[in-house]
C-alpha cells in the first residue's frame, strides 16, 4: 500500500509503501498519514491487505486491534477498520469507504456554501483539506468550493502548533486552489477577529458526539472561545462516520497525549531545556454550545444538538453515483 508521507510536505513529495502492521500503525502514529477521514479510508486499505498477508486468525486479529487502536480519539479509525472487519469482501469494502468518502467530502463542499457570503474572511485551524480526509476535504473543501463559486473569500490560517499542520499543508492546498491565504501563529487568533473583520470560523473534527461536544486539534477550542466573544459563527464541518453516537459528552472521549520532543523541540532542534516538564495534548474538545452548526453530506446541522445529531442515526447511506 503506497501513501503520501505527510511529515515531509510542502518541501518534499515522498511516497512511502506500508506492507506490515508495524508499517501501517507507525504511518499513523506518527503522523505521516494523519486527518480523520484519511486515517480511516487508510486503516481500511491496511486491514483488507493484512486479511491477504496474514492466514492465521489470531494473528490476524491482533494485528487489526493494533491498527484500530494506533489513534484513540479519532472515531473515523474504528468505525473503518470494523466495517472492513465484518466485510465478506474486504478490499472490496475499503474501496467502498474510500468512494464514499469522495462523494461524501463532495456534499459536505455543497452544503456549506450557503454559510460563506461573498468575499468574506474566514479562519480556521489545523488541516481539513484532500490530504486530511483523502477525498476533497471538509472545512477545507467548502472553502475551495466558495473560492471556485467565485465567491472569493479571504482566509486566515493558523499555524497549528506543535506540528504546523496549518502552514504545511492548509497553506499549501489553499494556495494550490487559489485561494487567497494570510499564514499566522495561533495566538494571532483574538487580534485577527477584531481587527482583520473575521466573518465566520471553520474547522473540522476527529470526534462529535451526541450533545455536540467536538474533539479537534488542539488550540481549536481557544478559536471557538474568541469567535463566541467576537460573535462570529463558529461551523464545524464533518462527515456522519466522524460523530460518535454512542458517547454522551465530551466528557468520555479519550484525549491523545504526544511526545514531548513535539513541544520541546522544534524543527529538529531542542528549545525548552533538558528535562523540562510537558503538557502535549493532541486534541481539545469544544462544547457544543460554542458551535453554530455542523455541515455534514446530509446538511447543516443546528441546535438543539441532542435532537438534531441522534438524528443522524436513522439517516440513509448517501447513494453514490455509478
Amino acid at each position: 500500500m503506497r501513501y503520501l508521507d505527510q511529515r515531509l510536505l510542502p518541501h518534499e513529495v515522498r511516497y512511502v509503501r506500508a506492507q506490515t502492521v508495524d508499517e501501517i500503525v507507525g504511518a499513523i502514529k506518527s503522523l505521516a498519514v494523519r486527518g480523520a477521514p484519511c486515517i480511516g479510508v487508510f486503516a481500511a486499505y491496511g486491514v483488507a491487505l493484512l486479511r491477504r498477508a496474514i492466514r492465521t486468525d489470531g494473528e490476524f486479529e491482533a494485528a487489526a486491534r493494533r491498527v484500530r487502536e494506533a489513534r484513540p480519539t479519532a472515531v473515523n479509525l474504528a468505525w473503518a477498520v470494523d466495517r472492513v472487519l465484518a466485510a465478506n469482501d474486504p478490499l472490496g469494502e475499503a474501496r467502498r469507504i474510500h468512494e464514499e468518502q469522495i462523494a461524501i467530502d463532495a456534499a459536505i463542499a455543497t452544503n456549506g456554501l450557503e454559510l460563506v457570503s461573498k468575499n468574506a474572511r474566514i479562519l480556521t485551524h489545523c488541516n481539513t483539506g484532500p490530504l486530511a480526509t483523502a477525498g476533497g476535504g471538509t472545512a477545507l473543501g467548502v472553502i475551495i468550493a466558495a473560492q471556485r463559486g467565485g465567491k472569493k473569500p479571504r482566509v486566515f490560517v493558523d499555524e497549528t502548533r506543535p506540528l504546523l499542520q496549518g502552514a504545511r499543508l492548509n497553506y499549501l492546498e489553499l494556495r494550490d486552489a487559489g485561494v487567497d491565504a494570510v499564514l499566522m501563529v495561533d495566538s494571532a487568533a483574538a487580534i485577527a477577529m477584531k481587527e482583520q473583520r473575521i466573518d465566520l470560523a471553520i474547522v473540522g473534527a476527529d470526534r462529535i458526539v451526541r450533545n455536540g461536544d467536538v474533539a479537534n486539534k488542539i488550540g481549536t477550542y481557544g478559536v471557538a472561545i474568541l469567535a463566541a466573544h467576537h460573535g462570529i459563527p463558529f461551523y464545524v464541518a464533518a462527515p456522519r462516520s466522524t460523530f460518535d453516537l454512542r458517547t454522551e459528552n465530551g466528557a468520555a472521549i479519550p484525549i491523545e497525549e504526544r511526545a514531548a520532543d513535539e513541544v520541546a523541540a522544534f524543527g529538529g532542534n531542542r528549545t525548552a531545556p533538558e528535562g523540562a516538564a510537558v503538557y502535549n495534548p493532541a486534541f481539545d474538545v469544544t462544547p457544543g454550545h460554542l458551535v453554530t452548526a455542523f455541515i455534514t453530506e446530509y446538511g447543516i446541522l443546528r441546535p438543539p444538538y441532542v435532537e438534531s445529531i441522534p438524528a443522524l442515526e436513522f439517516r440513509p447511506a448517501l447513494t453514490l453515483s455509478p
